[in-house]
């Protein structure tokens, strides 16, 4: 891989995982446009954005740094110093719990699809494009039916499931994690800082163990080359994934997912056209 191409992949990777656009979507027609997707290995792809995403684990990880520092110390003190069972806690140590119970759907989905996850299916421009544009009607929906009055001390195992599943719904290429996530907890009458804050907390199991579990996968099957472009495009994800976070959440103190929503539209139609062309296969 070229320098610049790395960058790019980085940049993108970056800019894209918390934005509710799908960094997924974004990657993969990078990877076949720049013929860095090579369609005999589909599995090395998703390695390759697995581990990438790991930048943008580092850059939730900085961003959320207090919160997740308060969240694990209540965690330990209620559960080990004042045993407490979870569904007693309080405060920031409940929120964790929350975290936990919403990260076990894109688990076990993870999981049992891992195959399909990893093969060609999800490789498809078509299915990038149909997903991109399906996930932007139901943001444009949602965004008229929420009531945005529910504060992040009302969540509950239910609505901590049910967004749960929403993030799920994410391995399919083009849904995008955070639209899914923003959108099911708008749905349920959260708040819009709430929403994506809980979006942002609950991405952090889930880059984790992705990262992780396919880290394993390109160390495997990468030259000592690759695996050092690799990490010059997670420190780039890392980066702007940081940037990326604190747009979002400065955007959504005053603006809609409208803008995002006809962002996919747009770009669902031009990955058409060019598979219609015979410019992405």
């Amino acid at each position: 891989m070229q320098l610049l191409l790395v960058i790019l992949l980085g940049l993108i990777q970056g800019l894209t995982e918390f934005i509710p656009i799908s960094s997924t979507a974004h990657m993969t027609i990078y990877g076949h446009l720049s013929g860095m997707l090579d369609p005999n290995r589909p599995e090395q792809w998703t390695a390759i954005i697995a581990v990438v995403q790991l930048g943008t684990l580092l850059a939730v990880l900085a961003y959320f740094a207090r919160d997740i520092g308060a969240i694990g110390s209540d965690m330990i003190r209620q559960t080990l110093h004042d045993r407490r069972f979870p569904h007693r806690q309080s405060g920031e140590a409940r929120l964790g719990w929350l975290v936990v119970v919403g990260s076990v759907p894109i688990g076990a989905a993870g999981l049992l699809l891992r195959k399909v996850i990893e093969g060609s299916t999800t490789k498809n421009p078509l299915l990038i494009a149909a997903m991109l544009a399906a996930i932007a009607i139901v943001m444009l929906v949602v965004e008229r039916k929420s009531s945005e009055q529910r504060s992040i001390e009302t969540l509950t195992v239910g609505d901590a499931i049910a967004i749960g599943i929403a993030q799920a719904l994410a391995l399919l290429p083009g849904a995008s994690r955070s639209a899914t996530t923003i959108s099911a907890g708008l749905l349920l009458g959260l708040e819009r800082a709430t929403a994506a804050r809980f979006s942002f907390l609950l991405s952090i199991p889930a880059l984790l163990a992705s990262g992780v579990l396919e880290l394993a996968s390109a160390l495997r099957t990468l030259s000592s080359q690759q695996l050092w472009e690799l990490a010059i495009a997670t420190l780039v994800a890392a980066l702007s994934g940081y940037a990326s976070i604190a747009f979002l959440l400065h955007y959504l103190r005053s603006h809609r997912l409208d803008m995002f929503a006809y962002y996919r539209l747009l770009l669902a139609g031009a990955i058409a056209v060019l598979v219609g062309v015979g410019w992405l296969q």
